[in-house]
């Protein structure tokens, strides 16, 4: 089954070198393990639009979908055999990148 990992953090701030070193050592023991399906980081909320097409015009507004003290600033998508493991690797990574991170499974 497909996991969703949301890291979330309370700032814009990039991750340390620190930070950085550890994700990568995570990411690759991910890949060596056959979990890994893809990653990224994600810009600043300042450089997001929302886009709403539900009414009769197209709705483009600047910024994020909601105002918030937190937001996603990277993701991971895993494989994971069921809950209990991808609960273990957020747990890594989470421990990894220093920040919060939410796991929800694909539909």
């Amino acid at each position: 089954m497909q996991y969703l990992l949301n890291v979330i953090h309370d700032s814009a701030e990039n991750a340390t070198e620190a930070e950085q070193a550890a994700i990568v050592v995570f990411n690759q023991r991910m890949k060596a393990e056959g979990y890994w399906v893809f990653a990224g980081g994600l810009g600043v909320t300042d450089n997001a639009t929302v886009v709403d097409n539900r009414g009769e015009e197209p709705l483009v507004t600047d910024g994020p979908f909601v105002e918030s003290k937190e937001y996603v600033v990277g993701f991971w998508i895993i494989e994971a055999p069921d809950l209990d493991v991808a609960l273990r690797l957020a747990t890594e990574g989470s421990k990894a990148c220093h920040r919060k991170v939410e796991v929800r499974p694909f539909l």
